[in-house]
């Protein structure tokens, strides 16, 4: 401040919202999320925004967008634009500009952050539903097909975890769209060799996301079986790695605590394997 390399403009204009993000908010006026850098070790990571991952973010931006525009479907990819930093800062004031709802969003829908539906949450449609079959066949229609066919026709690998997926229901409350989020977190083919790309695919939409909601599910909703619809949902795509798959008895579960105490760099990842409850036994 004091030469003049940064100038204090002031409070904004508007109010913002904190998001479940923790370093993300969001400008209902404008409809855009601001994601910031954080200088806190959060799971296996300081949540700073890396000059490496900000130079690609347009690529990695670009190629999500298109291969969800080809899609065809109501999902959606909540762009990230692009960023602002002042050049002796680069990483710690940095800024990225992402895009809001009102774009993307299906008329009349409301949108709710995936990680919220395994959560005690007032009016949450998980749990209030009273077709626990009907309503998962939605999520699945939702989520499942854009990201596998971002895969598979865009070579895209988007890191669709709970926190980085947005379920819109309507006004009964059942799933009609999905967008998704974080370029940060997108890999491409062949950067990313194909094999280590469904492997951290079959995580985050798996062992990160569908495990947790199929559980809220099966707790809420006492002898529902959630995973007779997931083999469904995915052998619909004609994707090589599917069979193995579903005939593997784990899954890759990613080794957060321990890359932390190894000091790994937070975009390495490691892998063991969990139950996969896909598999069904040969008897």
């Amino acid at each position: 401040f004091a030469d003049g390399r940064l100038i204090r403009l002031g409070a904004t204009g508007s109010p913002v919202w904190p998001t479940a993000a923790i370093r993300t908010v969001y400008a209902p006026e404008r409809d855009l999320f601001l994601k910031f850098s954080l200088d806190v070790r959060i799971t296996n990571d300081i949540r700073r925004l890396w000059r490496h991952d900000l130079l690609k973010l347009r690529r990695t931006d670009t190629a999500a967008t298109e291969a969800f525009a080809a899609l065809g479907t109501p999902a959606a990819w909540l762009a990230d634009r692009g960023h602002r930093t002042a050049d002796f800062a680069y990483e710690e004031l940095a800024v990225v500009v992402r895009d809001g709802f009102r774009p993307h969003l299906v008329p009349g829908a409301t949108p709710l952050l995936a990680a919220a539906l395994v959560e005690d949450l007032p009016d949450n449609p998980l749990a209030n539903t009273t077709d626990p079959a009907a309503w998962w066949e939605a999520y699945l229609a939702a989520v499942v097909p854009p990201v596998l066919t971002a895969f598979a026709a865009g070579g895209v690998v988007v890191e669709a975890h709970l926190q980085n997926t947005v379920i819109a229901v309507d006004a009964a409350g059942t799933p009609v769209q999905a967008l998704f989020r974080d370029a940060e977190g997108v890999k491409l083919l062949p950067d990313t060799s194909r094999e280590a790309g469904w492997e951290r695919l079959v995580y985050c939409l798996l062992v990160n996301h569908l495990l947790e909601i199929a559980a809220a599910l099966t707790e809420h909703h006492r002898g529902f079986a959630p995973w007779p619809a997931v083999r469904r949902a995915l052998t619909r795509h004609d994707l090589p790695e599917i069979p193995a798959l579903l005939a593997s008895p784990t899954l890759p579960g990613k080794t957060n605590l321990l890359l932390r105490w190894t000091g790994a760099d937070g975009a390495d990842a490691r892998y063991l394997p969990v139950p996969n409850p896909l598999w069904v036994p040969v008897v």
